[in-house]
Formats: C-alpha cells, structure tokens, sequence
C-alpha cells in the first residue's frame, strides 16, 4: 500500500510540474488556474510522499518519488511541450528508471 500511495505522490509531482510548465505558456486567469493546480498537486503529493515515509526508508521513498517525478516529467515534456526526444535522452531515462526499479526490489 505504502509503495502505491509513493507511486500516485510521484505522478501528482509530474502534476506540478506539469503545471508550471502551463503557467508560464499562459497568461492571465489561466495562468492563475494552472497555478491554483500547481499547489493543490503539490500539497498532495507532499503529503502523500509524507503517508509513504510513515513505513518505507526515506532515502528510499524520497529518491523513488523524484525518479518518478523526473522521469514522468520528461515524458509530459516530450510529449506535450516539443522537448528532444534524442537517443541518449532516452537512453539516460532509461537507466533512471531502471535504478527506480532496483531500489524497490532491494528496499524492505
């Protein structure tokens, strides 16, 4: 349960992310909404990032939680903002994810 509640606070900081990447395309009062989303994503992959601590290793969580995020973020990157999508980018996203899985497999 905790590794899911670690999952869904990653995908909620690929959300955040998101929408700062929003923001700053837009202007005005949609740039206000993708704000407001931007601190209700982060307020609760916070918390949940801090429901997951209650159990797993920090370290561990803290460092999944940001692999997810980075990885998720470069993906929404790529596919929604026209970012590189090059051989060692990918290749490099790979070996991330990679690491991500590793450290669930040796973490209690």
């Amino acid at each position: 349960m905790n590794w899911l509640l670690l999952v869904i606070a990653g995908l909620f900081e690929v959300g955040f992310a998101t929408c700062l990447g929003k923001a700053k395309e837009t202007s005005g009062a949609a740039s206000t909404w993708w704000l407001i989303g931007f601190l209700v994503c982060l307020s609760i992959s916070m918390f949940l990032l801090y429901k997951a601590t209650q159990v797993l290793p920090v370290g561990t969580a803290y460092a999944v939680w940001t692999g997810i995020g980075a990885v998720g973020t470069v993906i929404v990157g790529i596919l929604f903002f026209k970012e590189p999508a090059d051989a060692w980018r990918l290749f490099f996203l790979c070996t991330l994810i990679v690491s991500l899985v590793g450290l669930k497999f040796v973490s209690r």
